[in-house]
């Protein structure tokens, strides 16, 4: 089963310095039926003013994936971890049994960003931060492997979450079809640019999300220049 939630369907929230989407219900947007995805509880689509950004403030029992679309992210926490996460690339935050931090945009343009949350499989974990350099190269036949929990996957250069969970992603110049299977068959899409087709639905734009049920593959079409995540619980 494919479900298409529109950009223009999901919550948001404008507080001047952030401008937010959200996907599942979080904070003051509250849709009962839109309380997550299997274990995804939050992705928060982001667009945050330069130089601004999120005090210090705790979490905790939750894996938090950071995938920075443009500008830079600038990370700091209570464990000594001090990072900054560019365009393109992906952080990730094991919050366990608790852990202070701060996020703030580069000080010199408009940072946008995807923020999942995706429950762990066990709780009071060690907490943890680790971040990535992907390639930007576009796509050309499957999509790169960001983030995972599976054993199998460990080998592969993908930052590890406690969670029976993946996710991939990329660009994909215009005109190229993609076809590609996942390790489950519980698939949420999110389209960060262009206008894409997924599995013969109508076409799907920036900003959309898709969920895919009972079925692995995804056959990929790119009407533009597109770049998507895929995030398979």
């Amino acid at each position: 089963m494919l479900k298409v939630i529109h950009y223009d369907d999901l919550g948001h929230v404008n507080m001047g310095w952030l401008d937010a989407r959200y996907h599942f219900s979080f904070g003051r947007y509250v849709d009962r039926d839109r309380m997550g995805f299997g274990p995804i509880r939050v992705i928060n689509d982001d667009i945050i003013n330069p130089g601004t950004g999120f005090d210090l403030h705790e979490h905790k029992d939750m894996e938090i994936i950071t995938y920075v679309r443009t500008g830079a992210i600038h990370h700091g926490d209570n464990l000594g971890n001090k990072g900054i996460t560019r365009a393109g690339d992906v952080q990730v935050m094991s919050a366990g049994s608790g852990i202070h931090h701060s996020e703030a945009a580069d000080p010199k343009e408009e940072t946008t960003l995807y923020q999942i949350w995706i429950k762990p499989r066990e709780q009071g974990i060690t907490p943890r931060w680790k971040q990535a350099e992907i390639s930007k190269a576009p796509v050309t036949d499957q999509l790169n492997l960001l983030v995972s929990g599976f054993a199998a996957d460990q080998d592969k250069g993908a930052l590890y979450i406690h969670q029976h969970a993946a996710i991939y992603g990329g660009t994909i110049k215009a005109g190229t079809k993609l076809n590609q299977e996942f390790p489950t068959s519980s698939l949420y899409i999110l389209i960060s640019e262009g206008s894409v087709q997924i599995n013969n639905s109508p076409l799907c734009h920036k900003g959309d999300g898709v969920e895919i049920t009972g079925d692995r593959n995804l056959n990929i079409i790119a009407e533009t220049d597109s770049e998507i995540l895929v995030i398979c619980v």
